[in-house]
């Protein structure tokens, strides 16, 4: 069992990492800056690694999903209607490429197969992690995820700048 003070070093590591982030300006900064504070610390072996109170994750995944469902609005299904056959056609395209990514990683690079596949898929660091935590590969998932993530965070938002005329419009209301 990690000890209280432990998690409170790894607590104030992603909290830091978090609001140091904060300052980038990248998009989803707080969850990208937390993850690498938190991870710094872990990878540096100096502390156990962190047994979290039962419930916790339960607690956690409450928490993410209700942040996530509180942006499903009204506004959110009324662009869906618009958006539904872009939505299908992005969906079925990104599993089929995560599922293909997966199993290439896993068979040329010689990865754990669950790894791979759920390193590749197309969701959030959050939400793989936890799946991947399930299998009991949640922290290499989580690995493959955050490196994915940080680059799209970086490179995405220069793309779109570049790519799209006039830049992006800030969402109003």
């Amino acid at each position: 069992m990690t000890q209280p003070w432990s998690l409170l070093v790894y607590g104030l590591a992603g909290a830091g990492g978090g609001m140091l982030a904060l300052r980038t300006g990248i998009p989803a900064a707080p969850l990208a800056g937390a993850l690498l504070g938190a991870g710094l610390v872990s990878m540096s072996g100096r502390l156990e690694a962190a047994q979290w109170p039962s419930g916790t994750r339960t607690l956690l995944e409450i928490a993410i999903g209700t942040v996530i469902g509180t942006g499903l609005t009204a506004g959110a299904l009324g662009e869906l209607r618009l958006l539904w056959r872009p939505a299908l056609l992005i969906t079925i395209t990104l599993v089929l490429t995560g599922l293909v990514v997966g199993l290439w990683c896993s068979r040329l690079l010689g990865i754990d197969p669950v790894v791979a596949l759920l390193g590749a898929a197309p969701g959030g660091i959050s939400g793989m992690s936890l799946v991947g935590a399930e299998f009991g590969v949640g922290a290499a998932v989580a690995a493959l995820h955050a490196v994915r993530l940080i680059t799209v965070l970086v490179v995405l938002p220069l793309v779109v700048r570049l790519v799209v005329p006039g830049g992006p419009t800030p969402p109003t209301g």
